[in-house]
């Protein structure tokens, strides 16, 4: 099968495209920086934004699938501001799509994320949302993926915490987090977890029109997501309570220190239960007593 696998060269698009590669597939990964060596080689590397419909007509002429891995951070403000989730994200994904029916491509997947149903969604909620409307709305196959937030080697989760030092600035061992870091749940899903179920979402006939929701096997508040990250650099921690009303007026101060990144947005982002109602990585014949758990993969337990 020849898939074109949008955002290839990213953090979760390299690792599908190894796994996609290892099946036996052609596979071309979209980018808008194309580098050849951080996908096998065979696997061809090509130039295309998702924003400019005009570099995405020759990339998918002649392919069976997409996968749009195409995405910005919830975790931080783009450049360009917020509004560029409705760009890149609903935008992106409708003028991918476009070509997909253009180039009569039979199936779409298309990476969403853990939509809260809350009326406080943030920009990249909100965009994810529309975009899931237009997948299902288009004349074609697709499967739509809500993975929680995703872990690995070069993934955020690390840079996240240590980005949160820095804002909150703590005196000596104390490091003040939003509520605590209570409030804030995530599902982890290690990457190399998740590379082969979106694989298997590109093969498999019996997945057209489904939409799954996975999570790792355990859940975290950002509060042992710190602990754990500082244990594995062989530090302790003491964690502050800092109230959610001092929080959101914190990172909108600090929404304009560059670097940061943080604003309105990200705080209601803080508030998003990311996790999954239920977890369908048993639809993949996945038990969760097998994936990969975040202090596993950190090393400290």
């Amino acid at each position: 099968m020849k898939v074109l696998v949008a955002g290839g060269t990213g953090f979760i698009g390299r690792r599908l495209c190894t796994e996609l590669h290892d099946r036996g597939h052609d596979v071309t990964a979209l980018a808008r920086s194309p580098d050849a060596s951080v996908v096998p080689e065979g696997v061809t590397v090509v130039e295309g934004d998702v924003t400019d419909p005009d570099s995405l007509r020759t990339p998918l002429e002649g392919q069976d699938a997409v996968v749009n891995l195409v995405a910005l951070s919830p975790l931080w403000e783009p450049e360009g501001g917020n509004e560029m989730h409705d760009r890149v994200h609903r935008g992106g994904t409708e003028n991918l799509l476009n070509a997909a029916e253009d180039a009569d491509i039979r199936r779409f997947v298309q990476m969403s994320g853990l939509i809260t149903g809350d009326e406080d969604l943030t920009s990249y909620h909100r965009a994810k949302a529309r975009a899931e409307e237009i997948v299902r709305g288009a004349d074609l196959e697709y499967v739509i993926y809500r993975p929680s937030i995703v872990f690995g080697d070069g993934d955020e989760i690390v840079g996240y915490t240590t980005k949160l030092k820095q804002m909150f600035a703590p005196v000596g061992p104390l490091y003040p987090l939003p509520g605590g870091g209570e409030r804030t749940f995530f599902q982890l899903i290690h990457v190399e977890d998740l590379a082969p179920m979106l694989a298997d979402g590109v093969e498999d006939d019996d997945r057209a029109n489904e939409t799954y929701e996975l999570g790792g096997p355990k859940v975290y508040s950002l509060r042992e997501m710190t602990e754990l990250v500082f244990e594995s650099k062989g530090r302790s921690v003491t964690i502050v309570p800092l109230p959610m009303s001092l929080s959101k007026v914190g990172m909108s101060v600090m929404g304009v220190v560059p670097g940061l990144r943080l604003g309105p947005d990200q705080f209601r982002g803080l508030k998003a239960d990311n996790r999954v109602s239920d977890n369908d990585v048993d639809a993949f014949g996945v038990s969760e007593s097998e994936m990969t758990t975040f202090e596993e993969y950190l090393g400290v337990r």
